[in-house]
């Protein structure tokens, strides 16, 4: 199958609207049910792992996750959004002791008895192997806004919803291929920009490790809410 074609992306905020057609292959229907029960079967295998193999992954099946991701729809199509591979083991420690250092003041009081009862069935704590097990980790950033070629800053819109969309995206485009994920979100994560050195106007979103379960990988015995839980028909 190509490679789709890449092109350089540049700000289109003022300019004038140029639609072009979308004329995409009808899929029949019957091909349609088989791909989306697939799909389904598929995606309820996903689940969220804390104890990962160190094993490598291919590199590029991760690459394709994130292009995946930034399909994404984004408010006024600004693709709030930067996405930074940590592969550094060094690097991958830094970021591990500063979330763990976070971690413990959070499960000493600082997430209050009804978060704590929440992950309780999770089974979380705040040891975070994950961090340095896993052999890469991408880290989201939301740009808050975008600088102009003069300095001026531009406010982006529906950062939060845009970013989480492409977050979901990268999950399960990561799912599709075989790899395992975790989203992190240490608080606060002011670390991230810190070791890193992202600029001013990126606020860490999430850490997310990736990589394959250990041979002794267990995950908590959940249950996902049925479809007629989630799905209302009007």
């Amino acid at each position: 199958m190509p490679t789709p074609t890449e092109h350089h992306w540049t700000p289109i905020h003022g300019e004038p609207y140029r639609p072009v057609p979308y004329r995409p292959d009808r899929m029949a229907g019957t091909e349609t049910l088989a791909r989306a029960a697939e799909l389904r079967a598929r995606m309820d295998e996903r689940r969220t792992v804390r104890r990962f193999s160190p094993d490598p992954i291919p590199e590029q099946a991760v690459r394709d996750a994130v292009a995946c991701a930034a399909t994404a729809p984004s408010g006024a199509h600004q693709q709030p959004w930067t996405f930074v591979l940590v592969k550094d083991a060094d690097v991958r420690r830094r970021i591990r002791e500063a979330a763990e250092e976070e971690e413990r003041i959070s499960y000493d009081g600082r997430l209050g008895e009804e978060w704590l009862a929440a992950l309780r069935p999770i089974g979380t704590d705040a040891v975070k192997t994950h961090l340095t097990d896993a052999p890469a980790l991408l880290v989201v950033f939301q740009q808050r806004y975008w600088l102009a070629e003069d300095g001026t800053k531009h406010k982006h819109y529906y950062v939060d919803e845009s970013v989480g969309i492409a977050v979901g995206m990268l999950l399960s485009a990561l799912h599709q291929c075989g790899l395992a994920a975790l989203v992190h979100t240490p608080s606060p994560m002011r670390f991230l920009s810190e070791v890193l050195e992202r600029p001013a106007n990126e606020k860490a979103f999430a850490v997310i490790p990736i990589g394959y379960p250990a041979d002794d990988c267990e995950v908590p015995d959940l249950v996902r809410k049925s479809l007629d839980q989630v799905l209302v028909e009007v």
